[in-house]
């Protein structure tokens, strides 16, 4: 059937008026995890295939089947559809699959589907039957998301787990003449629905696809070139379980042109033209609204710029939550602890955080102004922040004197067992251990290498030193940051050459130096947190301010095994890269989502990006054994508002892949 894609292509292509399409999924599970993304992969593919940009299918022949209740619900739209598609039956599905060991078939899975029970699933040949039995289509077309997670994966011995996925669904309609299969991935991995606020990782892919087109390609995309863009795409993020789609084509469908590339395309309906002085007339309207937004948020009414956004632009307003990169997203933030006060104390300067083990959901944090204090804090779910002060106390010597007036506390690590805390000052410098009840020291001074003290013993930075404490999950190992490089290490391009001082020791226990890491920060960065993922894998928080751009904050990834002892070395200037700790940047919080004007507060005065503020604290939690995140753990970061007007005391709850 000849179509009209636009500009004067005609060609023989799948025809919209003439096909049907099915889009299934589940996303509501009463025994497996739920699968929110699922959700806006329905809703945008909906979009993007009515779009006659893209495609044009008539609406009245697309079918959106939600959450089917049993296997009848979910074949019989497909055998409905294929009795009125005369060019093309396409379905699609997403949600859970499982694999059955014994039949040797993927499963579909349905709300109420349950692990080795296939009797609650949908098996492949039920729907490969009700694809190829019904109408006289001339091509049948199956797109699989199918995401393996959890229990589905971990409980699977690897020969078995390789039979699962892509494999399996492309032999679905291998039987159906003039078929086409899209699978989002290899029979032994996972799919991926990282962030339940965004489509799944393959689905994302298709649409970006669907939407933007493939720059340099053909007018007209056939299914398998659509495939290679999205193959492409997935691999640019980099998953760290890889995921490659695999796709089959049978008696050629693969190759018919399908969708308008609107990479190369023109638009088919032309923009037009405004009224006189209508645009003028916008333009003073939306700077009038743009105006009262700012002042509002000047002001301090949050609430009122939220809901004046909705109504300013509806289709605009977003909440700051989503995607930061392919492996964290910012699941919340909440103001609730700036410009507070815990019994006339004032909740400022708060510099480092650490998650109590046997309180879920509070923290400690350090505050680095005088006198030395800490804060008992309420944070709750990162996903659902309901942040409240419970206390605070002073840090004080064995004795119960005081510390010098300006203690300067900035690295924090919360021992074993939850009773005492590691807690660092650049004021002289040193690593002190507290009990975390009284906020009286215990013990003495650990030991700080001659050659990171100030000098003359030594030759770090005045004020820039042990600004991070983090301790290995088993208490093994203490990692002390410094946060600027010494001034016999200096800097590469710009690149601060930093030193990461490892101890040895036990929970309550002693810690003596056994190691130092070099470390290489990010462009004009320094170190101010570092949280363990594991013995030998830490984060680094990295921050820095620039007047007239504001700060920049970035969590980086670093792999300690291979990197070499510097100890011994008297400068880290000029020693080759092998010499330094991997280093991977897990996420740039400029690149996370702020939403719409009044989703996140700016103080008066604040420049750049209004989410960003003077991070300095960081802590990382147990990984989420259930619910959206499964797998995920939850990072909490803090950020100091240095007593500010113009700063924000804010706590920022994220999920990250580590």
């Amino acid at each position: 059937m000849s179509q009209d894609a636009g500009e004067g292509v005609s060609v023989d292509r799948i025809d919209p008026a003439r096909s049907v399409c099915v889009l299934i999924g589940v996303d509501d599970y009463q025994h497996l995890d739920a699968l929110r993304s699922v959700r806006h992969n329905l809703t945008g593919l909906r979009a993007a295939l009515t779009d006659p940009e893209i495609w044009g299918i008539p609406a009245d022949r697309v079918i959106v089947v939600r959450n089917p209740r049993d296997a009848a619900a979910l074949t019989g739209p497909i055998r409905t559809a294929a009795e009125r598609a005369e060019d093309t039956l396409l379905v699609y599905y997403a949600g859970h699959g499982l694999y059955d060991r014994h039949e040797r078939q993927l499963h579909l899975t349905l709300p109420g589907s349950e692990e080795d029970r296939p009797e609650t699933c949908v098996r492949s040949a039920d729907l490969r039957r009700a694809i190829r039995d019904q109408g006289a289509a001339r091509r049948r077309m199956l797109l699989l998301d199918c995401c393996y997670s959890g229990h589905v994966i971990t409980e699977m011995a690897p020969g078995d787990a390789g039979r699962q996925g892509g494999a399996a669904a492309v032999r679905t309609l291998r039987d159906v003449e003039g078929s086409y299969v899209m699978a989002s991935t290899p029979r032994d991995r996972p799919s991926h629905a990282p962030v339940p606020e965004h489509p799944t990782v393959f689905t994302g892919a298709l649409l970006d696809v669907l939407r933007e087109g493939v720059p340099e390609g053909p007018e007209l995309l056939s299914p398998h070139e659509v495939f290679l863009a999205v193959r492409d795409r997935i691999a640019t993020l980099r998953p760290e379980i890889p995921q490659e789609p695999q796709d089959q084509s049978e008696n050629g469908v693969g190759d018919v042109p399908f969708i308008r590339n609107r990479a190369v395309l023109p638009s088919l309906a032309p923009p037009a033209p405004a009224a006189p002085g209508a645009s003028r007339r916008r333009l003073l309207a939306c700077a009038a609204a743009a105006l009262a937004l700012g002042l509002l948020a000047g002001l301090g009414l949050r609430p009122l710029v939220a809901d004046g956004a909705d109504r300013l632009f509806p289709e605009a307003a977003k909440a700051a939550k989503g995607r930061c990169s392919a492996r964290a997203s910012l699941l919340d933030h909440s103001d609730a602890l700036n410009k507070n006060e815990d019994d006339y104390d004032a909740v400022r300067g708060l510099s480092a955080l650490g998650l109590l083990p046997r309180e879920p959901g509070t923290a400690i944090a350090v505050a680095d102004n005088e006198p030395g204090r800490y804060f008992t804090i309420r944070l709750g779910p990162a996903d659902k922040l309901r942040v409240a002060v419970r206390g605070a106390r002073a840090l004080t010597k064995a004795d119960g004197g005081s510390f010098p007036s300006w203690y300067d506390a900035e690295g924090l690590a919360i021992e074993k067992g939850g009773r005492t805390m590691l807690v660092s000052s650049e004021a002289d410098p040193s690593i002190r251990r507290f009990d975390i009840a009284s906020g009286h020291q215990v013990g003495k001074d650990l030991e700080i290498p001659k050659p990171l003290r100030y000098w003359p013993e030594g030759s770090a930075q005045m004020g820039r030193t042990i600004e991070s404490l983090a301790l290995s999950p088993d208490g093994r190992y203490l990692y002390a940051g410094w946060e600027a490089q010494l001034a016999s290490d200096g800097d590469t391009r710009g690149r601060g050459l930093l030193r990461i001082q490892r101890y040895r020791g036990t929970p309550g226990g002693t810690y003596t130096p056994d190691r130092q890491y070099g470390y290489m920060a990010s462009d004009g960065l320094g170190l101010v947190d570092l949280a363990a993922v594991n013995s030998h894998q830490l984060l680094a928080l990295e921050r820095q301010y620039t007047a007239g751009l504001g700060n920049a904050i970035k969590v980086v990834e670093i792999e300690l095994r291979g990197a070499g002892d510097v100890t011994e070395k008297e400068s880290l200037f000029r020693l080759p890269p092998e010499s330094f700790a991997e280093a991977t940047t897990l996420l740039d919080l400029a690149a996370c989502p702020a939403g719409s004007p009044g989703q996140v507060a700016r103080p008066p005065g604040k420049v750049g990006n209004a989410l960003v503020d003077n991070v300095e604290g960081m802590t990382l939690g147990e990984p989420w054994t259930s619910g959206p995140y499964k797998g995920r753990r939850p990072l909490y970061l803090l950020s100091d508002d240095n007593g500010s007007p113009q700063q924000v005391t804010r706590v920022y709850g994220l999920a990250v892949d580590v």
